[in-house]
């Protein structure tokens, strides 16, 4: 024993396994490198969007006192409560009375600087709290583009002085924009909002959810428990997982000369945007609902066969109850792929300028990452920050799948 040991401990020998030993531990280390950088990576991009971003949800504002009580506005209660209220508001002398305040307030040429829709703000407020007409009230209300860049000490010389000036006596402030979720696209940074691209992503995705998760699911179970074992099944099996590798824009070009051909009224409508992502994340459901049913025990199946049940009550009383978990699981990493793709979607003409939500799925339309496309061509500097913003709710987004994705792994795993 000894003898044989002290052969196997030989210079030579331990010469290999000190340079082995030597190796793995630069292995670790290349593994531990790769996966700081990654982290200082990802903490890199999410300082730098946060500290961008964070900007995005403020806008520059003017306080304005309006004497509401002694202007006395010809407009009733009812019509507050109609659909046509900021035109009655309009037409009752709302823009003038708030250009007459602003003069009032912070003399001729600051409140030249009062954006040109900042009534459209106040009549909103009325809207909401018709009371307003009967008070004395301070209203914050958007500045223009070039006072924006004032305060931030970017625009020209008279515009910073102004900003400087105004900020000292408390009359201009960055304030939080609660209306930046609210509102929709518009030409002026202070006045742009991402509900119309938020709404137009929620009804894509429903598309694109309606179409894939069914036809996926059923193809998965077919192509696992149905199936003949031949070569057309083989041929079938390698174009599904090909197809789950193409990449995006062709989808893209196929939406544009299939869909538009069928539809061509249908341009840059959340259905045919849908239609086109469904074909992107049909290939990725079909691969993870296989694996998931390929992971039931076949004892299950067998289990319920001996008890007398059908193999159609064994795949969908047994068989797909227990994978679905892991089917939900890819088909959630799917979409929320799907929710930041914008290749396909350029294509077929989702990069139109939408001022208005969509009200249905044929509307026109336009998604989150179109938008924050849109934006970062941008030439005015106020937009940078309105992108950086929705940036960050589309990677909040993308978070809030992903983790809802890993919730239900863990909720509804089962383990034999």
């Amino acid at each position: 024993m000894d003898s044989g040991r002290a052969s196997t401990r030989s210079p030579a020998f331990e010469a290999r396994l000190k340079k082995r030993y030597a190796k793995e531990k630069r292995f670790r280390l290349m593994g531990m490198s790769a996966v700081i950088f990654s982290v200082a990576v990802l903490v890199f991009l999410l300082a730098t969007m946060t500290i961008n971003g964070i900007g995005g949800f403020q806008r520059a504002e003017l306080k304005i006192p309006v004497d509401f009580a002694s202007a006395q506005l010809p407009v009733g209660q009812p019509a507050l409560e109609q659909t046509g209220a900021l035109q009655s508001l309009q037409a009752a002398g709302l823009p003038e009375l708030i250009a007459m305040s602003a003069q009032d307030a912070l003399g001729e040429d600051a409140a030249g600087e009062l954006n040109t829709d900042a009534w459209r703000v106040a009549a909103d407020k009325i809207i909401a709290d018709p009371g307003l007409l009967q008070s004395d009230a301070e209203l914050w209300l958007p500045a223009s583009s070039g006072l924006a860049a004032g305060l931030e000490g970017e625009g020209s010389p008279e515009d910073v002085a102004m900003a400087g000036q105004l900020y000292d006596s408390g009359q201009l402030a960055n304030r939080f924009d609660g209306g930046f979720l609210s509102r929709s696209d518009a030409t002026d940074p202070q006045l742009v909002g991402i509900w119309a691209a938020l709404k137009g992503s929620f009804l894509t995705m429903i598309v694109t959810l309606l179409l894939a998760f069914p036809i996926g699911v059923l193809a998965a179970l077919y192509l696992e428990e149905y199936a003949p074992k031949n070569r057309w099944t083989d041929v079938i099996e390698v174009s599904i997982n090909n197809l789950a590798a193409v990449p995006s824009i062709i989808f893209g070009l196929l939406g544009l000369a299939v869909f538009l051909t069928i539809f061509p009224n249908l341009r840059s409508a959340p259905l045919i945007g849908g239609m086109t992502l469904a074909l992107m994340t049909m290939p990725v459901i079909v691969i993870s609902g296989r694996n998931a049913i390929k992971a039931v025990p076949p004892s299950i199946r067998d289990g319920a066969l001996a008890v007398g049940a059908s193999p159609v009550q064994v795949v969908f009383h047994h068989v797909l109850p227990l994978a679905l978990p892991g089917i939900l699981t890819g088909t959630i990493i799917g979409m929320a792929r799907a929710l930041g793709e914008t290749a396909p979607l350029l294509l077929i003409g989702m990069r139109a300028f939408v001022a208005t939500p969509p009200d249905g799925f044929t509307s026109a339309a336009t998604v989150l990452p179109m938008q924050i496309f849109l934006w970062s061509d941008e030439i005015d500097r106020g937009f940078v920050e309105r992108t950086s913003a929705a940036i960050i709710v589309l990677l909040g987004f993308l978070l809030l799948m992903n983790g809802l994705a890993i919730y239900l792994r863990n909720k509804f795993e089962k383990s034999w």
